[in-house]
C-alpha cells in the first residue's frame, strides 16, 4: 500500500464514479481501477461497492476511508511542520472569517502582519462559522475568527474583543437627530434593512427583537454589507449593525437603544490538535489571542 493508494480511494469515494476520479487525478480511468483492486488486494475486503450507477463505500471501505483521511491530513500537516521556517521569512497561512469581520477587521490586521513579515503569503476567506469550524478540523484553514458560542469538539477558541451592536441610520434619516437612546418600541412600523438569516448577526437581533416583544417590520434584506450601508447612507431605512463599521462613517449615524442590544464575544478559532505554523502563531499575537 501506497500514499497514492489513499488518494485514490478518497477521490473514487468524493466523486462516486471511476471516470470522474480519474479526470480529477489527471490519471487513466484503467490505471485508477487497477490501484483500487490492487489496495482492496492488499487489504483482503472490498473498500468499495460498484454495483449501483454510484460507486459508494461499503462499511468496510468507511471505515478504512476514515483512518485514510486523518492520515493523509496528518502528513500533509507534517509536511507543513517541516517547511515551516521560524523565522517567519516564508510560509502560507489560511485565515477565514464570518461575513462582519471583513468590512473593518480583517482588513487593519492583515496590513499589520503582512507589514511585519512581507514574505508570508495568506489566503483569507469570508464564510459562515459552522464551515470555518469544519475546515478547521479537516486541517482546510489555520486560524478563523467568528464569534462566541457553542463550537465543535477539538475547536480551541480565544477571546479577542466584545463586540458591540447599535441602530443605525443614514444622515438624512429622520432618526439622525433623536436623542439618545432610544426606546425599542419607537421601532415598531420603522422600516428596516436588515442582514439575511445566514449571517450571525441578523440572528442575535432576531432574538433581541423577540424579547423585547417587537415584530420588526424588515423592508429590506441582503447578504452583503455593502449593499445594506449603501441603502442605509440614501436616507432609508434604519439597520443594526456592529458600531466598528460605523465608527468611520460619518455619514452614518449609530443610534443606542434601550434596553441596549446585546454584545458579543469576538473569538480566533484553531484545531486543538494541529500544527500551529509560526505565521499562525505571530498572525493570533498580532490578533491580540
Amino acid at each position: 500500500m501506497e500514499l497514492r493508494h489513499l488518494r485514490y480511494l478518497l477521490a473514487v469515494a468524493d466523486h462516486g464514479n471511476f471516470t470522474r476520479a480519474a479526470v480529477a487525478l489527471h490519471i487513466s480511468q484503467p490505471t485508477l481501477s487497477q490501484q483500487i483492486k490492487q489496495l482492496e488486494r492488499s487489504l483482503g475486503v472490498l473498500l468499495l461497492d460498484r454495483s449501483g450507477r454510484t460507486v459508494r463505500l461499503t462499511d468496510a471501505g468507511a471505515a478504512y476511508a476514515g483512518h485514510a483521511r486523518r492520515a493523509l491530513r496528518d502528513l500533509d500537516a507534517a509536511e507543513r511542520a517541516v517547511h515551516d521556517v521560524q523565522d517567519l521569512s516564508r510560509g502560507h497561512l489560511r485565515i477565514a472569517m464570518t461575513p462582519t469581520f471583513t468590512t473593518y477587521l480583517i482588513g487593519p490586521l492583515v496590513h499589520r502582519f503582512r507589514t511585519a513579515h512581507p514574505g508570508i503569503t495568506l489566503t483569507v476567506q469570508e464564510t459562515t462559522q459552522d464551515r470555518i469550524e469544519t475546515d478547521l478540523m479537516a486541517d482546510r484553514l489555520d486560524l478563523g475568527i467568528a464569534f462566541a458560542g457553542e463550537h465543535t469538539a477539538g475547536i480551541d477558541h480565544t477571546a479577542l474583543f466584545t463586540e458591540e451592536l447599535s441602530l443605525v441610520v443614514g444622515s438624512g434619516h429622520h432618526l439622525a437627530t433623536a436623542p439618545g437612546p432610544l426606546p425599542v418600541e419607537q421601532l415598531t412600523g420603522e422600516p428596516l434593512g436588515l442582514l439575511t438569516g445566514d449571517f450571525a448577526t441578523r440572528l442575535y437581533i432576531d432574538r433581541y427583537f423577540a424579547e423585547c416583544g417587537i415584530t420588526p417590520r424588515v423592508a429590506v434584506e441582503a447578504n452583503s454589507i455593502s449593499a445594506l450601508l449603501q441603502f442605509v447612507r440614501r436616507g432609508s431605512p434604519a439597520t443594526v449593525l456592529p458600531d466598528a463599521i460605523t465608527r468611520e462613517r460619518p455619514d452614518l449615524h449609530p443610534i443606542a437603544l434601550t434596553p441596549p442590544l446585546p454584545t458579543r464575544t469576538v473569538e480566533l478559532l484553531r484545531r486543538r490538535t494541529a500544527y500551529h505554523s509560526a505565521a499562525a502563531r505571530a498572525f493570533a499575537a498580532i490578533a491580540g489571542a
